[in-house]
């Protein structure tokens, strides 16, 4: 028998798995800050928030982050009302900025087009800034219970095991995406999406799924082919190529650090750094490297090297550190304008990305 014949005679997943799923999910379901259970009526402004935060980013992380912004924005109104540098502030340490950035322009749209109430319709979400198929998707189900299917990470492997789809992604994302959308049902479609975030993260997990845990098992075709734990299929990843750079910590007898914002657009736009070189493909000789040091000052090489990932390519940053008197003049004009001194104590309140923190305890330890 070939395997497509196999994998029909075996797949029993269709009509039958959101009533299975659901029975799971009333008893299993994950308690979060942003969900809701069975009866209550969910708040649009906390999914969308929830949805956008946990892009590219991990529950437990999102967890706290969700939380200070309910409590300092209590609803989409207040949050279109603050300040981006603010909102950026709340954001940092959660990464991909660009997010903080359509969020605050999301919530003005809400505000200013739609009278503060985001719209019940897949459609006209997608309209808003940031928010694409999947975040569409997500709103329409669990905010306002619409026939909506979005499809995350778990929901793309533990619709791969199910039907057992063998085309690696990114290339089968097209086919589970349909696949997926078979199985939402009529009814409860906001807590049927959840549930299969919450089987996929808690039990059909990337390694060792708990298959004999799975309320789904014997509607699984990967598992009745014994390949369960081998899906999704990934495409192998180019290597990262990787970028180098200068870092200056410049902190004044003070006790202030000297700190730029990044230019309007591209990667971390106008969130706050360490002055430093731009991030080029070869290591720039140190000699060079100081003639662009924000302060004529004698700068002293910290030993080791700060290492951050991105998407797309793999940072390494050097840094020099040099205490300099608090009015000292700034050697690169152009700049000065973009720059500050930030009491020590006050840098835990600024819109700082992870990699400059990073920068900023290997450039003071020891001081």
């Amino acid at each position: 028998m070939s395997t497509v014949a196999s994998k029909q005679r075996l797949s029993r997943a269709g009509r039958d798995t959101a009533p299975v799923l659901l029975q799971w999910y009333d008893n299993e379901a994950r308690i979060l800050p942003w969900r809701y259970r069975p009866g209550e009526m969910p708040d649009p402004y906390k999914v969308w928030l929830s949805e956008v935060m946990l892009q590219q980013t991990t529950v437990k992380a999102v967890i706290p982050y969700f939380e200070k912004f309910v409590d300092q924005w209590p609803t989409v109104s207040d949050l279109a009302l603050a300040d981006e540098e603010s909102v950026l502030q709340a954001w940092a340490g959660l990464g991909y900025y660009s997010r903080a950035r359509n969020l605050h322009s999301c919530a003005q749209a809400v505000v200013t087009e739609h009278g503060g109430q985001f719209p019940a319709d897949e459609k006209e979400l997608l309209k808003l800034p940031g928010v694409g198929p999947y975040t569409a998707a997500a709103i329409a189900a669990i905010a306002f219970d619409l026939h909506a299917t979005p499809v995350d990470g778990n929901v793309k492997r533990v619709t791969s095991r199910l039907f057992a789809v063998e085309k690696a992604l990114p290339q089968s994302e097209t086919q589970l995406r349909d696949l997926a959308a078979t199985l939402t049902p009529d009814q409860r479609t906001g807590d049927f999406a959840q549930a299969m975030m919450d089987l996929g993260a808690t039990v059909c997990t990337p390694k060792r799924p708990s298959c004999l845990m799975c309320p789904l098992q014997s509607q699984c075709t990967a598992h009745a082919l014994g390949i369960a734990e081998r899906l999704p299929l990934k495409a192998a990843k180019s290597d990262r190529p990787t970028r180098y750079g200068v870092a200056f910590v410049a902190l004044s007898e003070g006790g202030q650090l000297l700190l730029r914002q990044r230019p309007d657009t591209g990667l971390l736009a106008r969130m706050l750094e360490v002055p430093g070189t731009d991030w080029q493909d070869e290591l720039m000789p140190h000699r060079e490297a100081l003639r662009t040091a924000p302060v004529k000052s004698d700068w002293w090489h910290v030993p080791g090297t700060v290492v951050h990932t991105f998407t797309h390519f793999r940072l390494e940053i050097d840094i020099y550190r040099a205490v300099v008197p608090a009015d000292a003049a700034l050697t690169f004009w152009a700049d000065a304008p973009r720059c500050r001194w930030v009491p020590r104590g006050d840098l835990d309140r600024q819109a700082l990305p992870s990699l400059m923190r990073k920068v900023i305890m290997h450039g003071i330890k020891g001081h």
